[in-house]
């Protein structure tokens, strides 16, 4: 049983190096991350709630759900109005999540 165990750790190895091959190909296109990011705010809901759930707000996810809920797109107005409405968090929070 213990001589199989050269033949698994090796191709153990060979598939991290050639994981960190592939990704030594793999670039961010920052340009188009940065775009979609200024039409799409829904997209910094998690961070957002992970930030609520620091300061101990009740219910993150559920406040998140319902400022969301039936909208195509969250506008930057209107995730900032968001931000602006929460009680309980420090302005200078509120101030890094904008």
């Amino acid at each position: 049983m213990l001589r199989n165990l050269g033949v698994a750790f090796s191709h153990s190895i060979q598939a991290v190096g050639q994981i960190q091959k592939g990704l030594s190909r793999v670039a961010v296109n920052e340009q188009k991350l940065s775009d979609e990011l200024d039409v799409h705010y829904e997209l910094l809901a998690e961070p957002v709630q992970t930030v609520m759930r620091k300061y101990d707000i009740e219910n993150p996810y559920e406040k998140l759900l319902n400022f969301t809920r039936g909208k195509a797109v969250v506008t930057k107005e209107a995730f900032i109005e968001f931000i602006e409405s929460l009680d309980g968090m420090p302005e200078a929070e509120k101030q890094s999540l904008k």
